[in-house]
């Protein structure tokens, strides 16, 4: 996993190095003037601009310049203050900007490199480095390539960031004990799910890993069949679905087992036998009535009663959320719980959970979220971000990992965050949330910490997707896909 520290944690980082601003200025400006080189495939009489501002962004810029010129590059350095917001830059074959790094807030609108390449230091400028937000209407230079330093920040990841970004390069400049000694968020990788999911044992069972599926009412039998066939792709042995008032005979033969209750008082059935399981999904396609009946002065429906009784890990997706309302009627339910839940709204979902929208800083949100409902909140969109209630990951990580459970994960973890960039908007599309309630549940069946559980499936949801059709994805497709990455990225 890889740390990600907002631009204050940063800052709190440079104080603490053990080596002069000059040491860490030399190590970043030969990292920006080596990847400059191989962006323009070799340095000799090629023209480079580099827009500097007065700070240790502008100092790293500066330093490549002279690195690129000494190696025979024809370098421009302009002074970012002395250029116009839209001003054209001299025609180059690559443009560095170093302007401002990661702490900026006031707006700055920044010249235009024309059809030049830019290679941003840091950070494009002109964006948040907390929330990827364009600070101002000018816009902020959109890079191919950029260079950041240390950690991942935020605004590289939320918002416009993804997109104007481009491609980052994470250069070590001799900080990375002290980023792992503070931070409290992670990008999760490939490697990530390697590491953390288990592989079947030799002598495994079809109950080793089984999961129970409550989704579904008339007319929305979509949503089960995503949610059940996706958990069985994903590693589930095991999977009993229960849909309120509907027969089983709507959904075709599978190999999913059907557990039939009625359409109200279904709650006290799904929990008879609901030990022999591992891990429950609850809420997508339940409709209106999954709020209705339950436990006398406990909030949520039959969907309250089932959650606050259940002893196994719970994720709520969908109306599952509807029917419970509110972060602080999902924390009555959770305080009564013993096992971990996990809830997956979109923003819309959020909105209406925490009676507001989550605004451009989804990782605060998500944890106050957390905070305040005491389970663990995914926050689905464009990168999704998990986020746990106190920051316990399980024990799932390495010790040396320096990721969440691992030894370097020093002093209270409270507000602990993993986030998942590796999907796109090809997921916009109905039924995927479904499908990613079922990688989920299957993953905490397989023995994952929720937590973790939570942020890997929405990693391999998206790498799922990204081995897919670009054009007409369709939920039903994603189970197929789920199998297929994982089976090409885990063997045997």
């Amino acid at each position: 996993m890889i740390p990600v520290l907002t631009p204050a944690e940063m800052a709190g980082v440079d104080r603490q190095a053990p080596e002069p601003v000059d040491v860490l200025v030399g190590r970043a400006g030969a990292a920006v003037a080596r990847r400059a080189a191989r962006l323009l495939g070799g340095t000799y009489a090629k023209n480079v601009t580099v827009v500097a501002g007065k700070g240790n962004n502008g100092a790293d810029g500066r330093l490549a310049a002279k690195l690129l010129s000494a190696n025979g590059a024809r370098v421009n350095v302009l002074e970012a203050a002395a250029l116009a917001g839209g001003s054209a830059l001299p025609p180059s074959e690559l443009v560095i900007d170093a302007a401002y790094g990661t702490g900026l807030e006031r707006p700055y609108s920044p010249p235009d490199p024309g059809r030049a390449p830019v290679l941003a230091v840091d950070i494009p400028s002109g964006l948040s480095g907390l929330t990827g937000e364009v600070l101002d209407r000018g816009g902020a230079m959109a890079a191919v390539v950029t260079v950041t330093f240390a950690s991942w920040k935020p605004g590289l990841l939320l918002g416009a960031g993804p997109t104007l970004a481009g491609d980052v390069e994470l250069a070590d400049i001799g900080l990375g004990q002290l980023v792992d000694a503070i931070a409290k968020c992670w990008l999760v990788e490939d490697r990530d799910v390697v590491r953390l999911l288990p592989r079947r044992p030799r002598e495994a069972h079809k109950w080793l890993t089984a999961l129970h599926v409550v989704a579904g009412s008339p007319g929305m039998t979509g949503a089960p069949w995503f949610v059940s066939r996706a958990a069985l792709r994903a590693g589930a042995g095991y999977v009993l679905l229960s849909m309120p008032g509907v027969e089983p005979t709507v959904l075709p033969p599978s190999e999913i087992v059907h557990a039939p209750v009625p359409a109200s008082g279904w709650h006290s059935q799904v929990l008879n036998g609901l030990d022999r399981v591992k891990a429950l999904v609850v809420g997508p396609g339940l409709g209106h009535t999954a709020g209705a009946g339950g436990e006398p002065g406990l909030p949520g429906g039959e969907v309250g009663a089932l959650v606050a009784a259940a002893p196994v890990p719970v994720v709520i997706d969908a109306d599952g959320l509807n029917a419970i309302g509110s972060l602080e009627a999902l924390g009555v339910i959770v305080a009564k719980r013993s096992q971990p839940t996990v809830i997956t709204p979109h923003v819309g979902e959020f909105t209406r959970l925490a009676g507001k929208p989550p605004g451009p800083d989804h990782i605060a949100a998500a944890r106050e979220a957390a905070a305040r409902s005491g389970a663990i909140v995914l926050l689905k969109g464009s990168t999704t971000v998990v986020a746990s209630p106190d920051g316990s990951a399980g024990g799932a990580g390495p010790a040396g990992s320096g990721g969440p459970g691992g030894s370097d994960a020093q002093g209270s973890n409270a507000g602990s965050v993993l986030i998942s960039a590796s999907g796109d908007s090809r997921l916009a599309t109905a039924g995927t949330g479904d499908v990613l309630s079922g990688v989920i549940g299957a993953f905490i069946a397989r023995g994952v910490p929720a937590f973790e559980a939570a942020a890997l499936a929405a990693h391999v949801h998206g790498r799922a997707a990204l081995a897919g059709y670009a054009e007409g994805l369709v939920a039903g497709d994603l189970p197929d896909l789920v199998a297929g990455w994982l089976s090409r990225n885990l063997g045997r």
